[in-house]
């Protein structure tokens, strides 16, 4: 029960001063005039331009990093958590930690655990005598699963039956308490015959079977039992559907109905299916063959797979609480104030107090810390090997209900792990609400750097106009200057 831990930082931005900007740019007018070469507008504008908005955009640029930071640790911390539950879920799931049932002769009876359920110390003897059967018919063959033979009204009807010794036909029918069920056969071709048996729903089922010679065959097959068995009529008389009945005397049967046979401990039962789950309690039965000798059906106790899943379950939990502790950290945690990252902290920080059973015996274990699971100083866990041993060797079907999954055990770790990881998925107040609010923040942001590029933009067309109308009037003026000069120097030779 792996998880894998991601961590995030916030950087620290970067950016030049506006005092730092200005002076810069003060600078570069003065170093471009006194070079007589004329203004480097272009740099000139773009250092004015930063200054102007250096302080509001390192805002904006320190805010946005800091939300992506906490959309990623929002993000890794439910992910986090999902995954935990997850693994805890598929291990438990899995059957790993239940008491199995085992079987002497798994060939004749195989048996499994029911989830959720308790197996307790089972030791039975199941003999088989009979398997559960299904009622089957075959129609005679006809030239083409595509040719239409007629169309109408068919009527099925379950029941009882008796049968001939070779089981090849219907010698009494006895209708069951379910209502007959009435066939529309509006496609009159061998497929759609079928396909209306199948339409209805009833438990019987019907295939288009094509035989060597290129014809087809109707197949019928109801559900095992003897109470699934079933005859097929044609309401017409006279209909051509008449061929496709079952019936006393009536149709070829491939299968008789008959419920599986078998002796418990002594005591003779039936079974309408070959997969049982109401003998043994929290045993599924299925049965593969007719037994000669009795099967012994015991019990195997998932003791070393509960210890390993204990100490896999501090580990991945330490992991998970490390992840939440430093995001959720007062000094430099990025979801310092999330309240729902905190609250998952909470959470987490009370599961080995929380009763995750019922004290269905006196002194049995109810929490993981009765397990031996301790909190230490730093709210990691640790796991008490020699308690968590006397408790498995005490109380084994109480550590187990612990662990198990089921409907019905709702304050077991499962789902006090599963309901920890909804609430902090939660889109209402959960992690998911908060990466819904940082996301709509930095986009809100994002529109307050566009306003600002915009503006940018603006000042800069501007102030390149103002500079250049003032780098032509420095050209102009410099070129007055050089030809008065050249005047007076001219004045001066002719003198």
């Amino acid at each position: 029960m792996a998880t894998t831990i991601a961590t995030t930082s916030t950087p620290t931005p970067t950016v030049s001063t506006a005092a730092g900007v200005t002076k810069s740019a003060a600078q570069s007018i003065l170093t471009s005039l006194n070079t007589g070469s004329g203004v480097d507008t272009d740099t000139l504008v773009t250092q004015l331009v930063q200054a102007q908005f250096a302080a509001k955009t390192a805002a904006l640029t320190a805010r946005n990093t800091a939300l992506t930071a906490q959309i990623s640790a929002a993000s890794t911390l439910k992910s986090t958590i999902a995954n935990f539950s997850t693994a805890l879920g598929t291990l438990i799931g899995g059957g790993a930690l239940q008491t199995q049932p085992v079987s002497s002769n798994t060939g004749v009876l195989s048996a499994s655990a029911i989830s959720g359920a308790k197996v307790g110390n089972l030791n039975s003897s199941v003999t088989v005598n009979a398997l559960a059967t299904a009622q089957g018919a075959r129609s005679a063959s006809v030239a083409s699963r595509t040719t239409p033979i007629a169309t109408g009204k068919l009527t099925l009807t379950l029941g009882t039956a008796t049968y001939n010794a070779a089981g090849t036909a219907m010698t009494g029918f006895t209708a069951g308490s379910t209502a007959a069920v009435s066939i529309d056969v509006t496609n009159g071709t061998p497929d759609g015959i079928a396909a209306a048996i199948n339409a209805a729903k009833t438990g019987v089922t019907a295939s288009v079977i094509t035989d060597a010679d290129g014809k087809a065959v109707l197949s019928l097959k109801g559900d095992t039992g003897s109470a699934q068995a079933f005859t097929l009529k044609a309401d017409d008389a006279n209909s051509a559907l008449n061929q496709f009945n079952v019936g006393v005397n009536t149709g070829t049967l491939t299968g008789t109905a008959a419920n599986a046979q078998l002796i418990v401990d002594g005591v003779a039962v039936q079974r309408a299916s070959n997969t049982i789950t109401d003998l043994l309690p929290g045993v599924k039965l299925q049965l593969g063959a007719v037994s000669t000798t009795p099967v012994s059906l015991t019990t195997t106790r998932p003791t070393s797979a509960l210890s390993q899943a204990v100490a896999d379950f501090v580990e991945t939990y330490n992991q998970v609480y490390a992840s939440a502790r430093n995001a959720t950290n007062a000094v430099d945690g990025d979801l310092k104030t999330d309240n729902a990252a905190k609250s998952l902290l909470r959470s987490l920080q009370g599961l080995t107090t929380k009763s995750i059973a019922s004290a269905s015996t006196a002194g049995a274990p109810t929490t993981l810390a009765q397990l031996g699971i301790a909190t230490n100083r730093d709210g990691t866990l640790t796991v008490n090997a020699d308690t968590l041993n006397k408790v498995l060797a005490t109380y084994p079907d109480e550590v187990e209900a612990m662990f198990a999954t089921t409907s019905s055990n709702a304050i077991g770790l499962n789902s006090s792990l599963a309901s920890i990881s909804l609430a902090a998925s939660s889109s209402l107040y959960g992690l998911g609400a908060s990466t819904t609010r940082y996301t709509k923040a930095q986009s809100d942001l994002s529109l307050e750097q566009e306003k600002i590029a915009s503006q940018s933009e603006t000042m800069t067309t501007r102030m390149t106009q103002q500079f250049s109308s003032m780098n032509s009037k420095v050209t102009a003026y410099k070129a007055t200057q050089t030809f008065l000069e050249n005047q007076i120097k001219a004045w001066n030779k002719d003198s």
